[in-house]
């Protein structure tokens, strides 16, 4: 790894290095980044050191890197990595508990993203997973590592699912309640565990009870509440169907999952559905987004954070509609101004904000009383 030299790829199509120790993992995934116009497999390596040879001569864009591989481990490749030459590394990783806890480390040791190694049995499995896999590779290409940004030309992809696939159509009215509790529902992607971690740390045990969807891969959600569960004030658990939100709990939505919000009196629930993906996702913000709208209307506070593509940002503005404070994540503190972004050309912020103020404008949150209408 020492000898890596720096080169730049053009502005054509985003080159991918594959490091996994197994054949049919390197195949599927090359097949699957092949088939995108816009992605190029640059080479494969069955190891960290058959990698560093092939990076003498190039460097990628994106590695999707696997964790238990021979002679050297991917967690050990990686720190290298991000010590000799940053570069966007997406996880690549078996859904097991054990593999769950490494990925919670690879992110904290620089990693961009993580993605569940494919499952092809099925022609509508290869769909989903082609989809997940290029996304997801298209987010890292542009995703800020320390002081660089990627340059790359603006992502175009095919028509995606809205909201209406999973709940009524939103209509534009201004609702909630005085006596309701107060609701935050927080939406976030590429870049978004760490950018949570620095919110939840910092939220003192009275907050308001919050919502979450950050796109993650099934079978890590539940280890990244529990190690945010760990080094929070407030409590932080994966989402369970029909819990009930409360002061000083933060709901976060299973991967795989839809998560709503449902008013129960003047209180408000989680609700876990399955359902097709909506603006490429499962989980989508704009899913929770749109149901905190119509349950809890001027009673919510959306916030929206660093990502790729716009899921969030139609519900941000639907939320604004219906009379609750939205924020959205400033370009600065963002690994991927993809989301806020067009949230913020829609209209949809109410206020534009640096993670680190994020915090406090949760703890702070009182419902909109005096534009609540109720119907």
């Amino acid at each position: 790894m020492s000898d890596i030299r720096s080169s730049r790829s053009g502005g054509g199509r985003i080159k991918v290095l594959i490091v996994d120790d197994s054949a049919s993992v390197r195949n599927a995934l090359s097949d699957i980044i092949g088939s995108a116009p816009d992605l190029e497999v640059m080479a494969v390596a069955s190891d960290p050191y058959v990698a560093a040879q092939k990076m003498r001569t190039a460097l990628p864009d994106v590695i999707f890197l696997d964790i238990e591989m021979p002679r050297m481990d991917g967690m050990t490749f990686l720190k290298k990595i991000m010590a000799q030459r940053p570069l966007p590394v997406v996880i690549c990783s078996t859904l097991t508990e054990e593999g769950s806890q490494t990925f919670m480390q690879a992110l904290e040791a620089g990693a961009v993203d993580a993605i569940a190694k494919p499952k092809v049995a099925t022609a509508e499995a290869l769909a989903e997973a082609r989809m997940r896999i290029c996304d997801v590779a298209r987010a890292a290409a542009h995703a800020r590592i320390g002081a660089r940004r990627r340059t790359l030309p603006p992502i175009k992809v095919e028509e995606k699912l809205t909201a209406d696939a999973v709940l009524p159509p939103f209509v534009p009215r201004r609702t909630g309640s005085a006596d309701t509790d107060p609701v935050v529902a927080v939406g976030a992607s590429t870049g978004g565990t760490e950018a949570l971690a620095t919110v939840l740390r910092a939220l003192p045990v009275n907050c308001p009870g919050i919502a979450i969807v950050q796109h993650m891969p099934e079978g890590f959600t539940a280890a990244f509440a529990r190690r945010m569960d760990g080094s929070c004030a407030i409590r932080v658990k994966e989402a369970a169907q029909g819990e009930l939100l409360a002061p000083g709990l933060a709901l976060i939505a299973p991967g795989d999952r839809h998560l709503l919000i449902e008013r129960v009196g003047r209180h408000f629930r989680v609700a876990v559905r399955d359902g097709p993906p909506v603006s490429r996702h499962r989980p989508s913000v704009d899913v929770l987004f749109r149901s905190t709208a119509q349950a809890a209307g001027a009673n919510a506070l959306g916030l929206i954070m660093t990502g790729m593509g716009d899921d969030g940002a139609q519900g941000l503005l639907e939320l604004r509609r219906a009379g609750a404070r939205t924020i959205a994540q400033d370009e600065a503190s963002c690994i991927v101004f993809g989301m806020p972004k067009e949230a913020i050309a829609r209209g949809a912020a109410e206020r534009i904000l640096g993670l680190d103020g994020l915090a406090g404008e949760i703890a702070r949150f009182q419902p909109n009383r005096q534009q609540v209408h109720t119907s």
